[in-house]
């Protein structure tokens, strides 16, 4: 069977919008707090290797879930095998952009989009999945409680 590598146009914006959106995403799941935002992208993580089962490639496609799946459940105890899954899946999306069939048919550099919304989120969770600081978030919103003082003494009349 011949090798066919796909050849589409890339242009600025098919690399600005995944890592836009990726940020994006970030700045969402750094409003999660722990254990949930861990297990959340583990779980995540795991569901996304099976987005390219029909992706032209036959019966490889089986062997990059039964590669991830592992990583991704050790992703449930270490941000870093949640970076290091995402990571494999940006891998993966580059052999489609150039070998097999884009993640969204009507959009044929949709897997090169994927590879750089993907190794953003990667390298985040490689870098431990910090939160985001946020300006406005509510601790800072929030009146700071003075301590109560102490009863006033009674008041006496003097006659």
């Amino acid at each position: 069977m011949p090798t066919v590598q796909h050849t589409t146009a890339i242009h600025l914006v098919d690399a600005l919008g995944p890592a836009f959106g990726a940020a994006v995403l970030v700045l969402l799941l750094s409003l999660l707090g722990e254990p949930t935002r861990k297990t959340f992208n583990a779980i995540l993580v795991a569901g996304a290797s099976g987005v390219y089962l029909s992706g032209g490639f036959g019966v490889w496609e089986l062997l990059y879930p039964a590669l991830a799946t592992p990583i991704a459940f050790m992703g449930l105890r270490s941000y870093r095998f949640i970076g290091i899954a995402w990571l494999m899946h940006s891998c993966w999306d580059i052999a489609h952009h150039i070998w097999g069939n884009p993640i969204w048919p009507f959009m044929p550099t949709s897997s090169f989009g994927c590879m750089i919304f993907d190794a953003v989120l990667g390298i985040w969770f490689i870098a431990g999945a910090p939160a985001i600081p946020r300006s406005f978030n509510s601790s800072s919103m929030t009146v700071r409680q003075v301590p109560p003082t102490q009863p006033a003494a009674p008041v006496t009349k003097c006659e």
